[in-house]
């Protein structure tokens, strides 16, 4: 039994880590300051004996002994980490000094859940880990485009220096059960609007593409990435490389959902990128041939069915 501390735990993301690390015979410390996640995503998880729950900021210092780290702590939408832009920053940099400190401590092997958004508004169509990318350092966005990537650097830095084991993914787009229906997000926003017979809304003109993931392969993608021998640190692309634009995303919505809401335009807000689609080559070749298996018309039901009780 191996002992894992995922902070972030009780967020969309984290929740669900949490929940396979104890399915497979794990003891999990789920750490969370509850800024963006909630004690109703790990709910189920408290009668279980080997899952404990600490409120705690990823700011300042912690210590325990734990054999890995999945440092998933930071807020991920553009509503709440613009709320609070000092805070985001604070969170993924010192978030990573204080882990990074612990991993060395306690010898651990920790994971970085980075992020799609190190590549800013990409020049270059899918994007591949060895680019560098287009971000604006002074955009409302930068905060945690700059934050992430400042800790993906101490993570690094953290390896060569101190001879960290480190694991670096970049998570694209990702969605399913326990998305938080006010996060702004894209497919949130469109499902919460649809059930609510509201109109759909659409920033700019739609044609701009995401790839979407379901939460399930992300989930596969950390694991098998955690579980790589010491030579593999990433970072690692895990997201879905099939491409949809807006208004194809608000049509499959409104399908599902069975809405009758219109489409309206809105402006697009500054530094939005126009395409995001991950190269996934390197996952494949070192995680064991991974890659997504739900599409995005079997993981819109699932997560329709979540929202309709939620909404």
């Amino acid at each position: 039994m191996k002992r894992i501390l995922v902070t972030g735990g009780a967020g969309f993301i984290g929740s669900h880590l949490c929940e396979r690390l104890l399915k497979e015979g794990n003891d999990v410390i789920c750490m969370d300051n509850y800024f963006t996640g909630s004690k109703e995503n790990i709910a189920h998880l408290l009668t279980n004996p080997y899952f404990e729950l600490v409120r705690h900021d990823v700011t300042s210092p912690y210590y325990a002994e734990v054999d890995e780290i999945y440092n998933l702590a930071c807020p991920a939408s553009p509503v709440h980490y613009q709320y609070n832009p000092i805070k985001t920053v604070k969170t993924s940099v010192m978030g990573a000094i204080n882990m990074l400190g612990l991993a060395k401590r306690v010898k651990a092997k920790i994971l970085q859940a980075s992020t799609s958004e190190v590549y800013g508004d990409p020049n270059i169509h899918p994007q591949p880990e060895e680019y560098w990318g287009n971000v604006n350092p002074i955009g409302i966005r930068s905060c945690y485009d700059e934050g992430k990537r400042c800790a993906e650097t101490l993570f690094m830095d953290y390896h060569r220096q101190n001879a960290v084991r480190i694991k670096i993914v970049r998570i694209f787009n990702t969605y399913g059960p326990r998305m938080n229906p006010d996060d702004g997000r894209v497919v949130s926003n469109f499902i919460v609007q649809a059930l609510r017979g509201e109109d759909i809304t659409i920033y700019g003109d739609g044609k701009q593409t995401r790839s979407f993931q379901y939460v399930d392969d992300l989930v596969e993608g950390f694991i098998r990435m955690m579980s790589t021998g010491d030579e593999v640190t990433g970072p690692v692309n895990i997201g879905n490389p099939n491409e949809f634009t807006m208004l194809e995303l608000a049509e499959k919505v409104i399908e599902q959902t069975g809405a009758k809401s219109k489409i309206v335009f809105r402006p697009l807000p500054s530094d939005d990128p126009k395409q995001r689609q991950p190269k996934i080559e390197k996952a494949f070749n070192l995680l064991n041939g991974w890659q997504p298996t739900v599409q995005l018309n079997e993981g819109l039901v699932k997560t329709v069915e979540y929202f309709r009780k939620k909404v």
